[in-house]
């Protein structure tokens, strides 16, 4: 099993090209199966999350290319043989749940084991089958499997009130309500990036959407829908933890293709810590301003919120700041498993529930660590490019799930970082 050997060394100056977004593009490949018609998505991340999703894909009878190195996803599902997606398979990554919806609303029955992913807590699935049963779907779970049925004649528009804001079941919900019969009105849905991307994406399909980006969104079912060429949006998560880079190093780092609006509430924080975040012309310039960083507290909503896929990285800058910074993790419980390794490298760091206070010190030390699920593996990085001596991070599969070519991004600009095959 790989490891990364992270050694201290100062300031980082360059610049990083931020990714196509992880999160938007496993959503946005699932879209393929609403179609008989090619779908091609460009900007696409180079991750084992999307080889899993594709391998998933593929199972069902899809078909799927990888182009241009990686970065261009060609997509067909013109001839599906199969409804059922798999546990071996499914176990592995959270967002095969999203092949569900676009397989009811399309051929009217689908069989889709209950997902696995990062251990960040329960994050059952619920909600996305009570969207479901809202359009007519008959769902039974059994055998660790969801077997779904869409009534004659297909889903039908319905009213749809989410309890409390989910980006996978509205994901899921949008695309089943494209080909559903009448309108579909999502209620308290997410308002992410991500979303937004997957609605143009499906209005290039030919779908009838309005409101994404809002918490309303509301979808007039067609009978069918083509194919498209759609580009992948930047990675809002990627962005912010490359931002926390020279945040926790010093010096300057330019981060091609960022954009403010995408981590609007992070940046909030950035400022109030003492870093200071520029646009230019191709993305984002960010930079600590003078003297150690300042403590913040931080406490995570759903998007336009402060994002908890930024909240470990985000621990990992406040370690070292001047004062006492409260952390309130409100999204997912038993996210915090990251505290004990950063606290192995000199962290003060004390954990009641969904609350981490942290006390900051002058420097961290290196030390060999364990990454417990994918953003905790990157914050643990980040740790070590500000740590005195070496630090291994062990269990690194986690970070090849959410980060492409993080030792090439960050050695270009003057960090000292290299993978140790396993």
């Amino acid at each position: 099993m790989d490891s990364i050997l992270v050694k201290g060394n100062g300031e980082l100056r360059g610049q990083i090209p931020i990714a196509g977004a992880k999160n938007a593009c496993l959503a946005l490949m699932p879209a393929t199966l609403l179609s008989d018609e090619p779908l091609t998505l460009t900007n696409a991340p180079r991750l084992s999350d999307i080889r899993t999703m594709t391998q998933l894909l593929q199972s069902l009878g899809a078909e799927v290319a990888s182009l241009q190195g990686g970065q261009v996803l060609a997509l067909s599902s013109h001839a599906l043989t199969d409804h059922r997606a798999d546990y071996d398979i499914v176990r592995k990554m959270r967002a095969s749940i999203l092949v569900l919806g676009p397989m009811l609303a399309r051929d009217g029955h689908a069989v889709v084991s209950l997902p696995g992913g990062c251990a960040i807590g329960a994050r059952p699935v619920d909600l996305h089958l009570k969207a479901l049963e809202a359009m007519g779907a008959e769902l039974d779970l059994r055998d660790g499997y969801i077997h779904a049925k869409a009534p004659a004649g297909g889903l039908k528009g319905a009213r749809v009130v989410f309890p409390l804001v989910s980006v996978g079941a509205t994901e899921n919900a949008l695309m089943a309500a494209t080909l559903a019969k009448g309108t579909t009105v999502l209620e308290n849905a997410a308002r992410e990036p991500e979303i937004v991307d997957l609605a143009r994406c499906l209005r290039r399909m030919g779908a009838r959407i309005e409101g994404e980006g809002s918490s309303t969104i509301t979808i007039e079912g067609v009978d069918r829908l083509g194919g498209a060429t759609h580009p992948v949006v930047t990675d809002r998560i990627e962005l912010g933890t490359y931002m926390l880079a020279p945040a926790i190093c010093g010096g300057e780092v330019e981060l091609l293709g960022g954009r403010i609006e995408l981590v609007g509430a992070f940046c909030e924080k950035l400022d109030a810590a003492g870093i200071s975040v520029e646009e230019t012309e191709r993305g984002l310039r960010v930079a600590r301003r003078n003297g150690r960083v300042k403590a913040v507290d931080v406490m995570t909503e759903p998007f336009p919120g402060f994002p908890t896929d930024l909240q470990a990285q985000m621990m990992a800058l406040l370690c070292t700041a001047e004062g006492t910074s409260v952390l309130e993790e409100r999204i997912f419980e038993n996210r915090f498993m990251h505290a004990p390794e950063l606290t192995r490298m000199g962290a003060r760091i004390e954990v009641h529930g969904g609350t981490a206070t942290v006390t900051g010190v002058e420097k961290l030390r290196g030390a060999p660590v364990m990454a417990t699920d994918l953003r905790a593996s990157v914050s643990l990085i980040l740790a070590g490019l500000a740590a005195e001596g070496e630090t291994i991070v062990s269990r690194v599969y986690h970070l090849d799930r959410g980060y492409e070519r993080v030792e090439e991004k960050l050695s270009a600009c003057g960090a000292q970082i290299r993978r140790i095959p396993g």
